[in-house]
């Protein structure tokens, strides 16, 4: 028994010296973070694919099976989510297309640097900022606009000519710094494929779909040997997501507003799987012919979007919005199908989930969940950093398990759980003495009890 007692308090001081350990990293500073995002890449491709690299960076680390993202399941919205922690309602970049009733002003992918349309939140990039340190961002929707009146260390705007190569390099470069200037703690990057393949010949695509998750896995490969080969690697943590799925369309699943409205009783906003538009004549009577349009479209005033979808408390979304249903497209008119494979739908549906992998000193091995939140992640890396984050729609409750200093609970719950049953170990021992003496003794003679003759030195508890 007393054996067993120090044992058990060599344990509590081993754990101890681990808490301290885990303080004196704190004391340095929080590693390094990484995002990358492949652009519409859906979460069973990870089943449906061969993705030899991707399985073992996390195989490495940990796997969200599927994330559910924010509606409208788009990329600039939940680009801007995963930054943010935001619902597109709160953060405001609510589709691709965007009519502000209080500025006038239009809004286009692509074609609009007006910090107007970002101001209403404030990414990761610029709050870590706050903190003293310097990051980046590559691509990423809303990083080369001047947000609250800052942008990242650095950053470069989308161009599509420059190959994921060139663009990690630039990552790369930044994150290890130089002799002048100090590595970014935080950095993003974005990549346009799987979702440009998904577009051109739908998810279904076998033939495509493959060959662009095969460069995709490349890509991946190329992330990890450059991460190894500049040093980077075991030293940065790293989140490999994306933003939403992918649905096979076709033109048998069309749904045609003229055949319910003529275009001058209306002002088209975004036409898409998520249609937006604005009534120009009675609003009611719109709505009542665009509600019994089509059996595979709903139709929606603003004040009725369903609270699930958070899409209601901002003024960008307009009075009608038209949702269809998996697979179908919302045209104007004529039977062109604009894509085969589209996004944007109704955020419950499997096909619009993406996934999420990641590897570092800070997450658990070989460890995976089935599902969690987009607007998780964004407490997650403010976590990671020790950023003070910004008012958000996200939660660690759950994204915590992830993490391998969580994998126990916390450290001071641990020791006071080991204490715990140290204190009550003592209590037995000490009952069980009790208890002996209280038995009756037999008479014997008295004799000399023996003593060690040792050197008087107490071997270590612990080395």
């Amino acid at each position: 028994m007393t054996m067993l007692l120090k044992l058990l308090l060599g344990f509590l001081c081993g754990v101890a010296a681990l808490a301290s350990d885990d303080s004196d990293a704190a004391q340095q500073g929080p590693l390094p973070l990484l995002l990358v995002s492949f652009d519409g890449f859906r979460a069973d491709y990870l089943r449906r694919f061969p993705m030899p690299n991707l399985k073992l960076l996390y195989s490495q680390g940990v796997l969200v099976e599927q994330l559910t993202n924010v509606f409208i399941t788009k990329t600039f919205p939940n680009h801007y989510t995963l930054v943010t922690g935001l619902y597109a309602e709160s953060h405001g970049i609510v589709a691709s297309n965007m009519y502000d009733p209080v500025s006038g002003k239009h809004f286009q992918v692509g074609r609009d640097k007006d910090p107007m349309w970002w101001n209403k939140a404030r990414p990761l990039w610029v709050t870590a900022l706050d903190s003293g340190y310097k990051t980046a961002a590559m691509m990423w929707p809303g990083s080369d606009v001047v947000i609250g009146n800052r942008t990242a260390t650095h950053f470069l705007a989308y161009d599509a000519s420059v190959t994921f190569k060139q663009r990690l390099g630039n990552i790369t470069n930044w994150m290890l710094g130089n002799g002048k200037e100090q590595g970014v703690k935080f950095a993003a990057l974005y990549w346009e494929e799987p979702d440009r393949t998904g577009h051109l010949f739908g998810p279904e695509n076998t033939t495509a779909m493959r060959k662009a998750l095969k460069e995709v896995d490349d890509d991946i490969g190329l992330l990890m040997s450059e991460l190894k080969r500049t040093g980077l690697w075991g030293r940065v943590n790293v989140l490999v997501t994306s933003d939403h799925g992918m649905a096979q369309c076709s033109t048998e699943r069309l749904i045609r507003l003229e055949d319910c409205l003529h275009p001058n009783n209306y002002t088209l906003v975004d036409l898409s799987a998520v249609t937006a538009l604005i009534p120009r004549k009675d609003p009611e009577a719109v709505f009542a012919l665009l509600k019994k349009c089509h059996a595979h479209m709903t139709a929606y005033l603003k004040k009725a979007i369903p609270d699930r979808l958070h899409y209601q408390n901002n003024e960008r979304i307009q009075p009608i919005i038209l949702i269809a249903d998996e697979g179908w497209t919302i045209v104007q008119h004529g039977n062109k199908l604009p894509r085969l494979g589209d996004h944007g739908y109704d955020n419950s549906l499997p096909s619009m989930h993406p996934f999420m992998a990641a590897v570092g000193p800070s997450f658990r091995q070989g460890y995976r969940i089935s599902d969690l939140n987009s607007v998780d992640i964004y407490p997650l890396m403010c976590h990671l950093l020790s950023v003070p984050p910004q008012p958000n729609n996200g939660s660690l409750t759950q994204a915590r398990c992830l993490l391998e200093a969580e994998s126990f609970g916390d450290a001071p719950l641990f020791v006071s759980l080991v204490a715990g049953i140290f204190l009550v170990l003592a209590t037995v021992v000490f009952l069980f003495r009790g208890l002996r003496k209280c038995r009756p003794l037999r008479s014997r003679r008295f004799r000399r009890l023996p003593i060690d003759d040792d050197d008087g030195e107490e071997e270590p508890l612990y080395e």
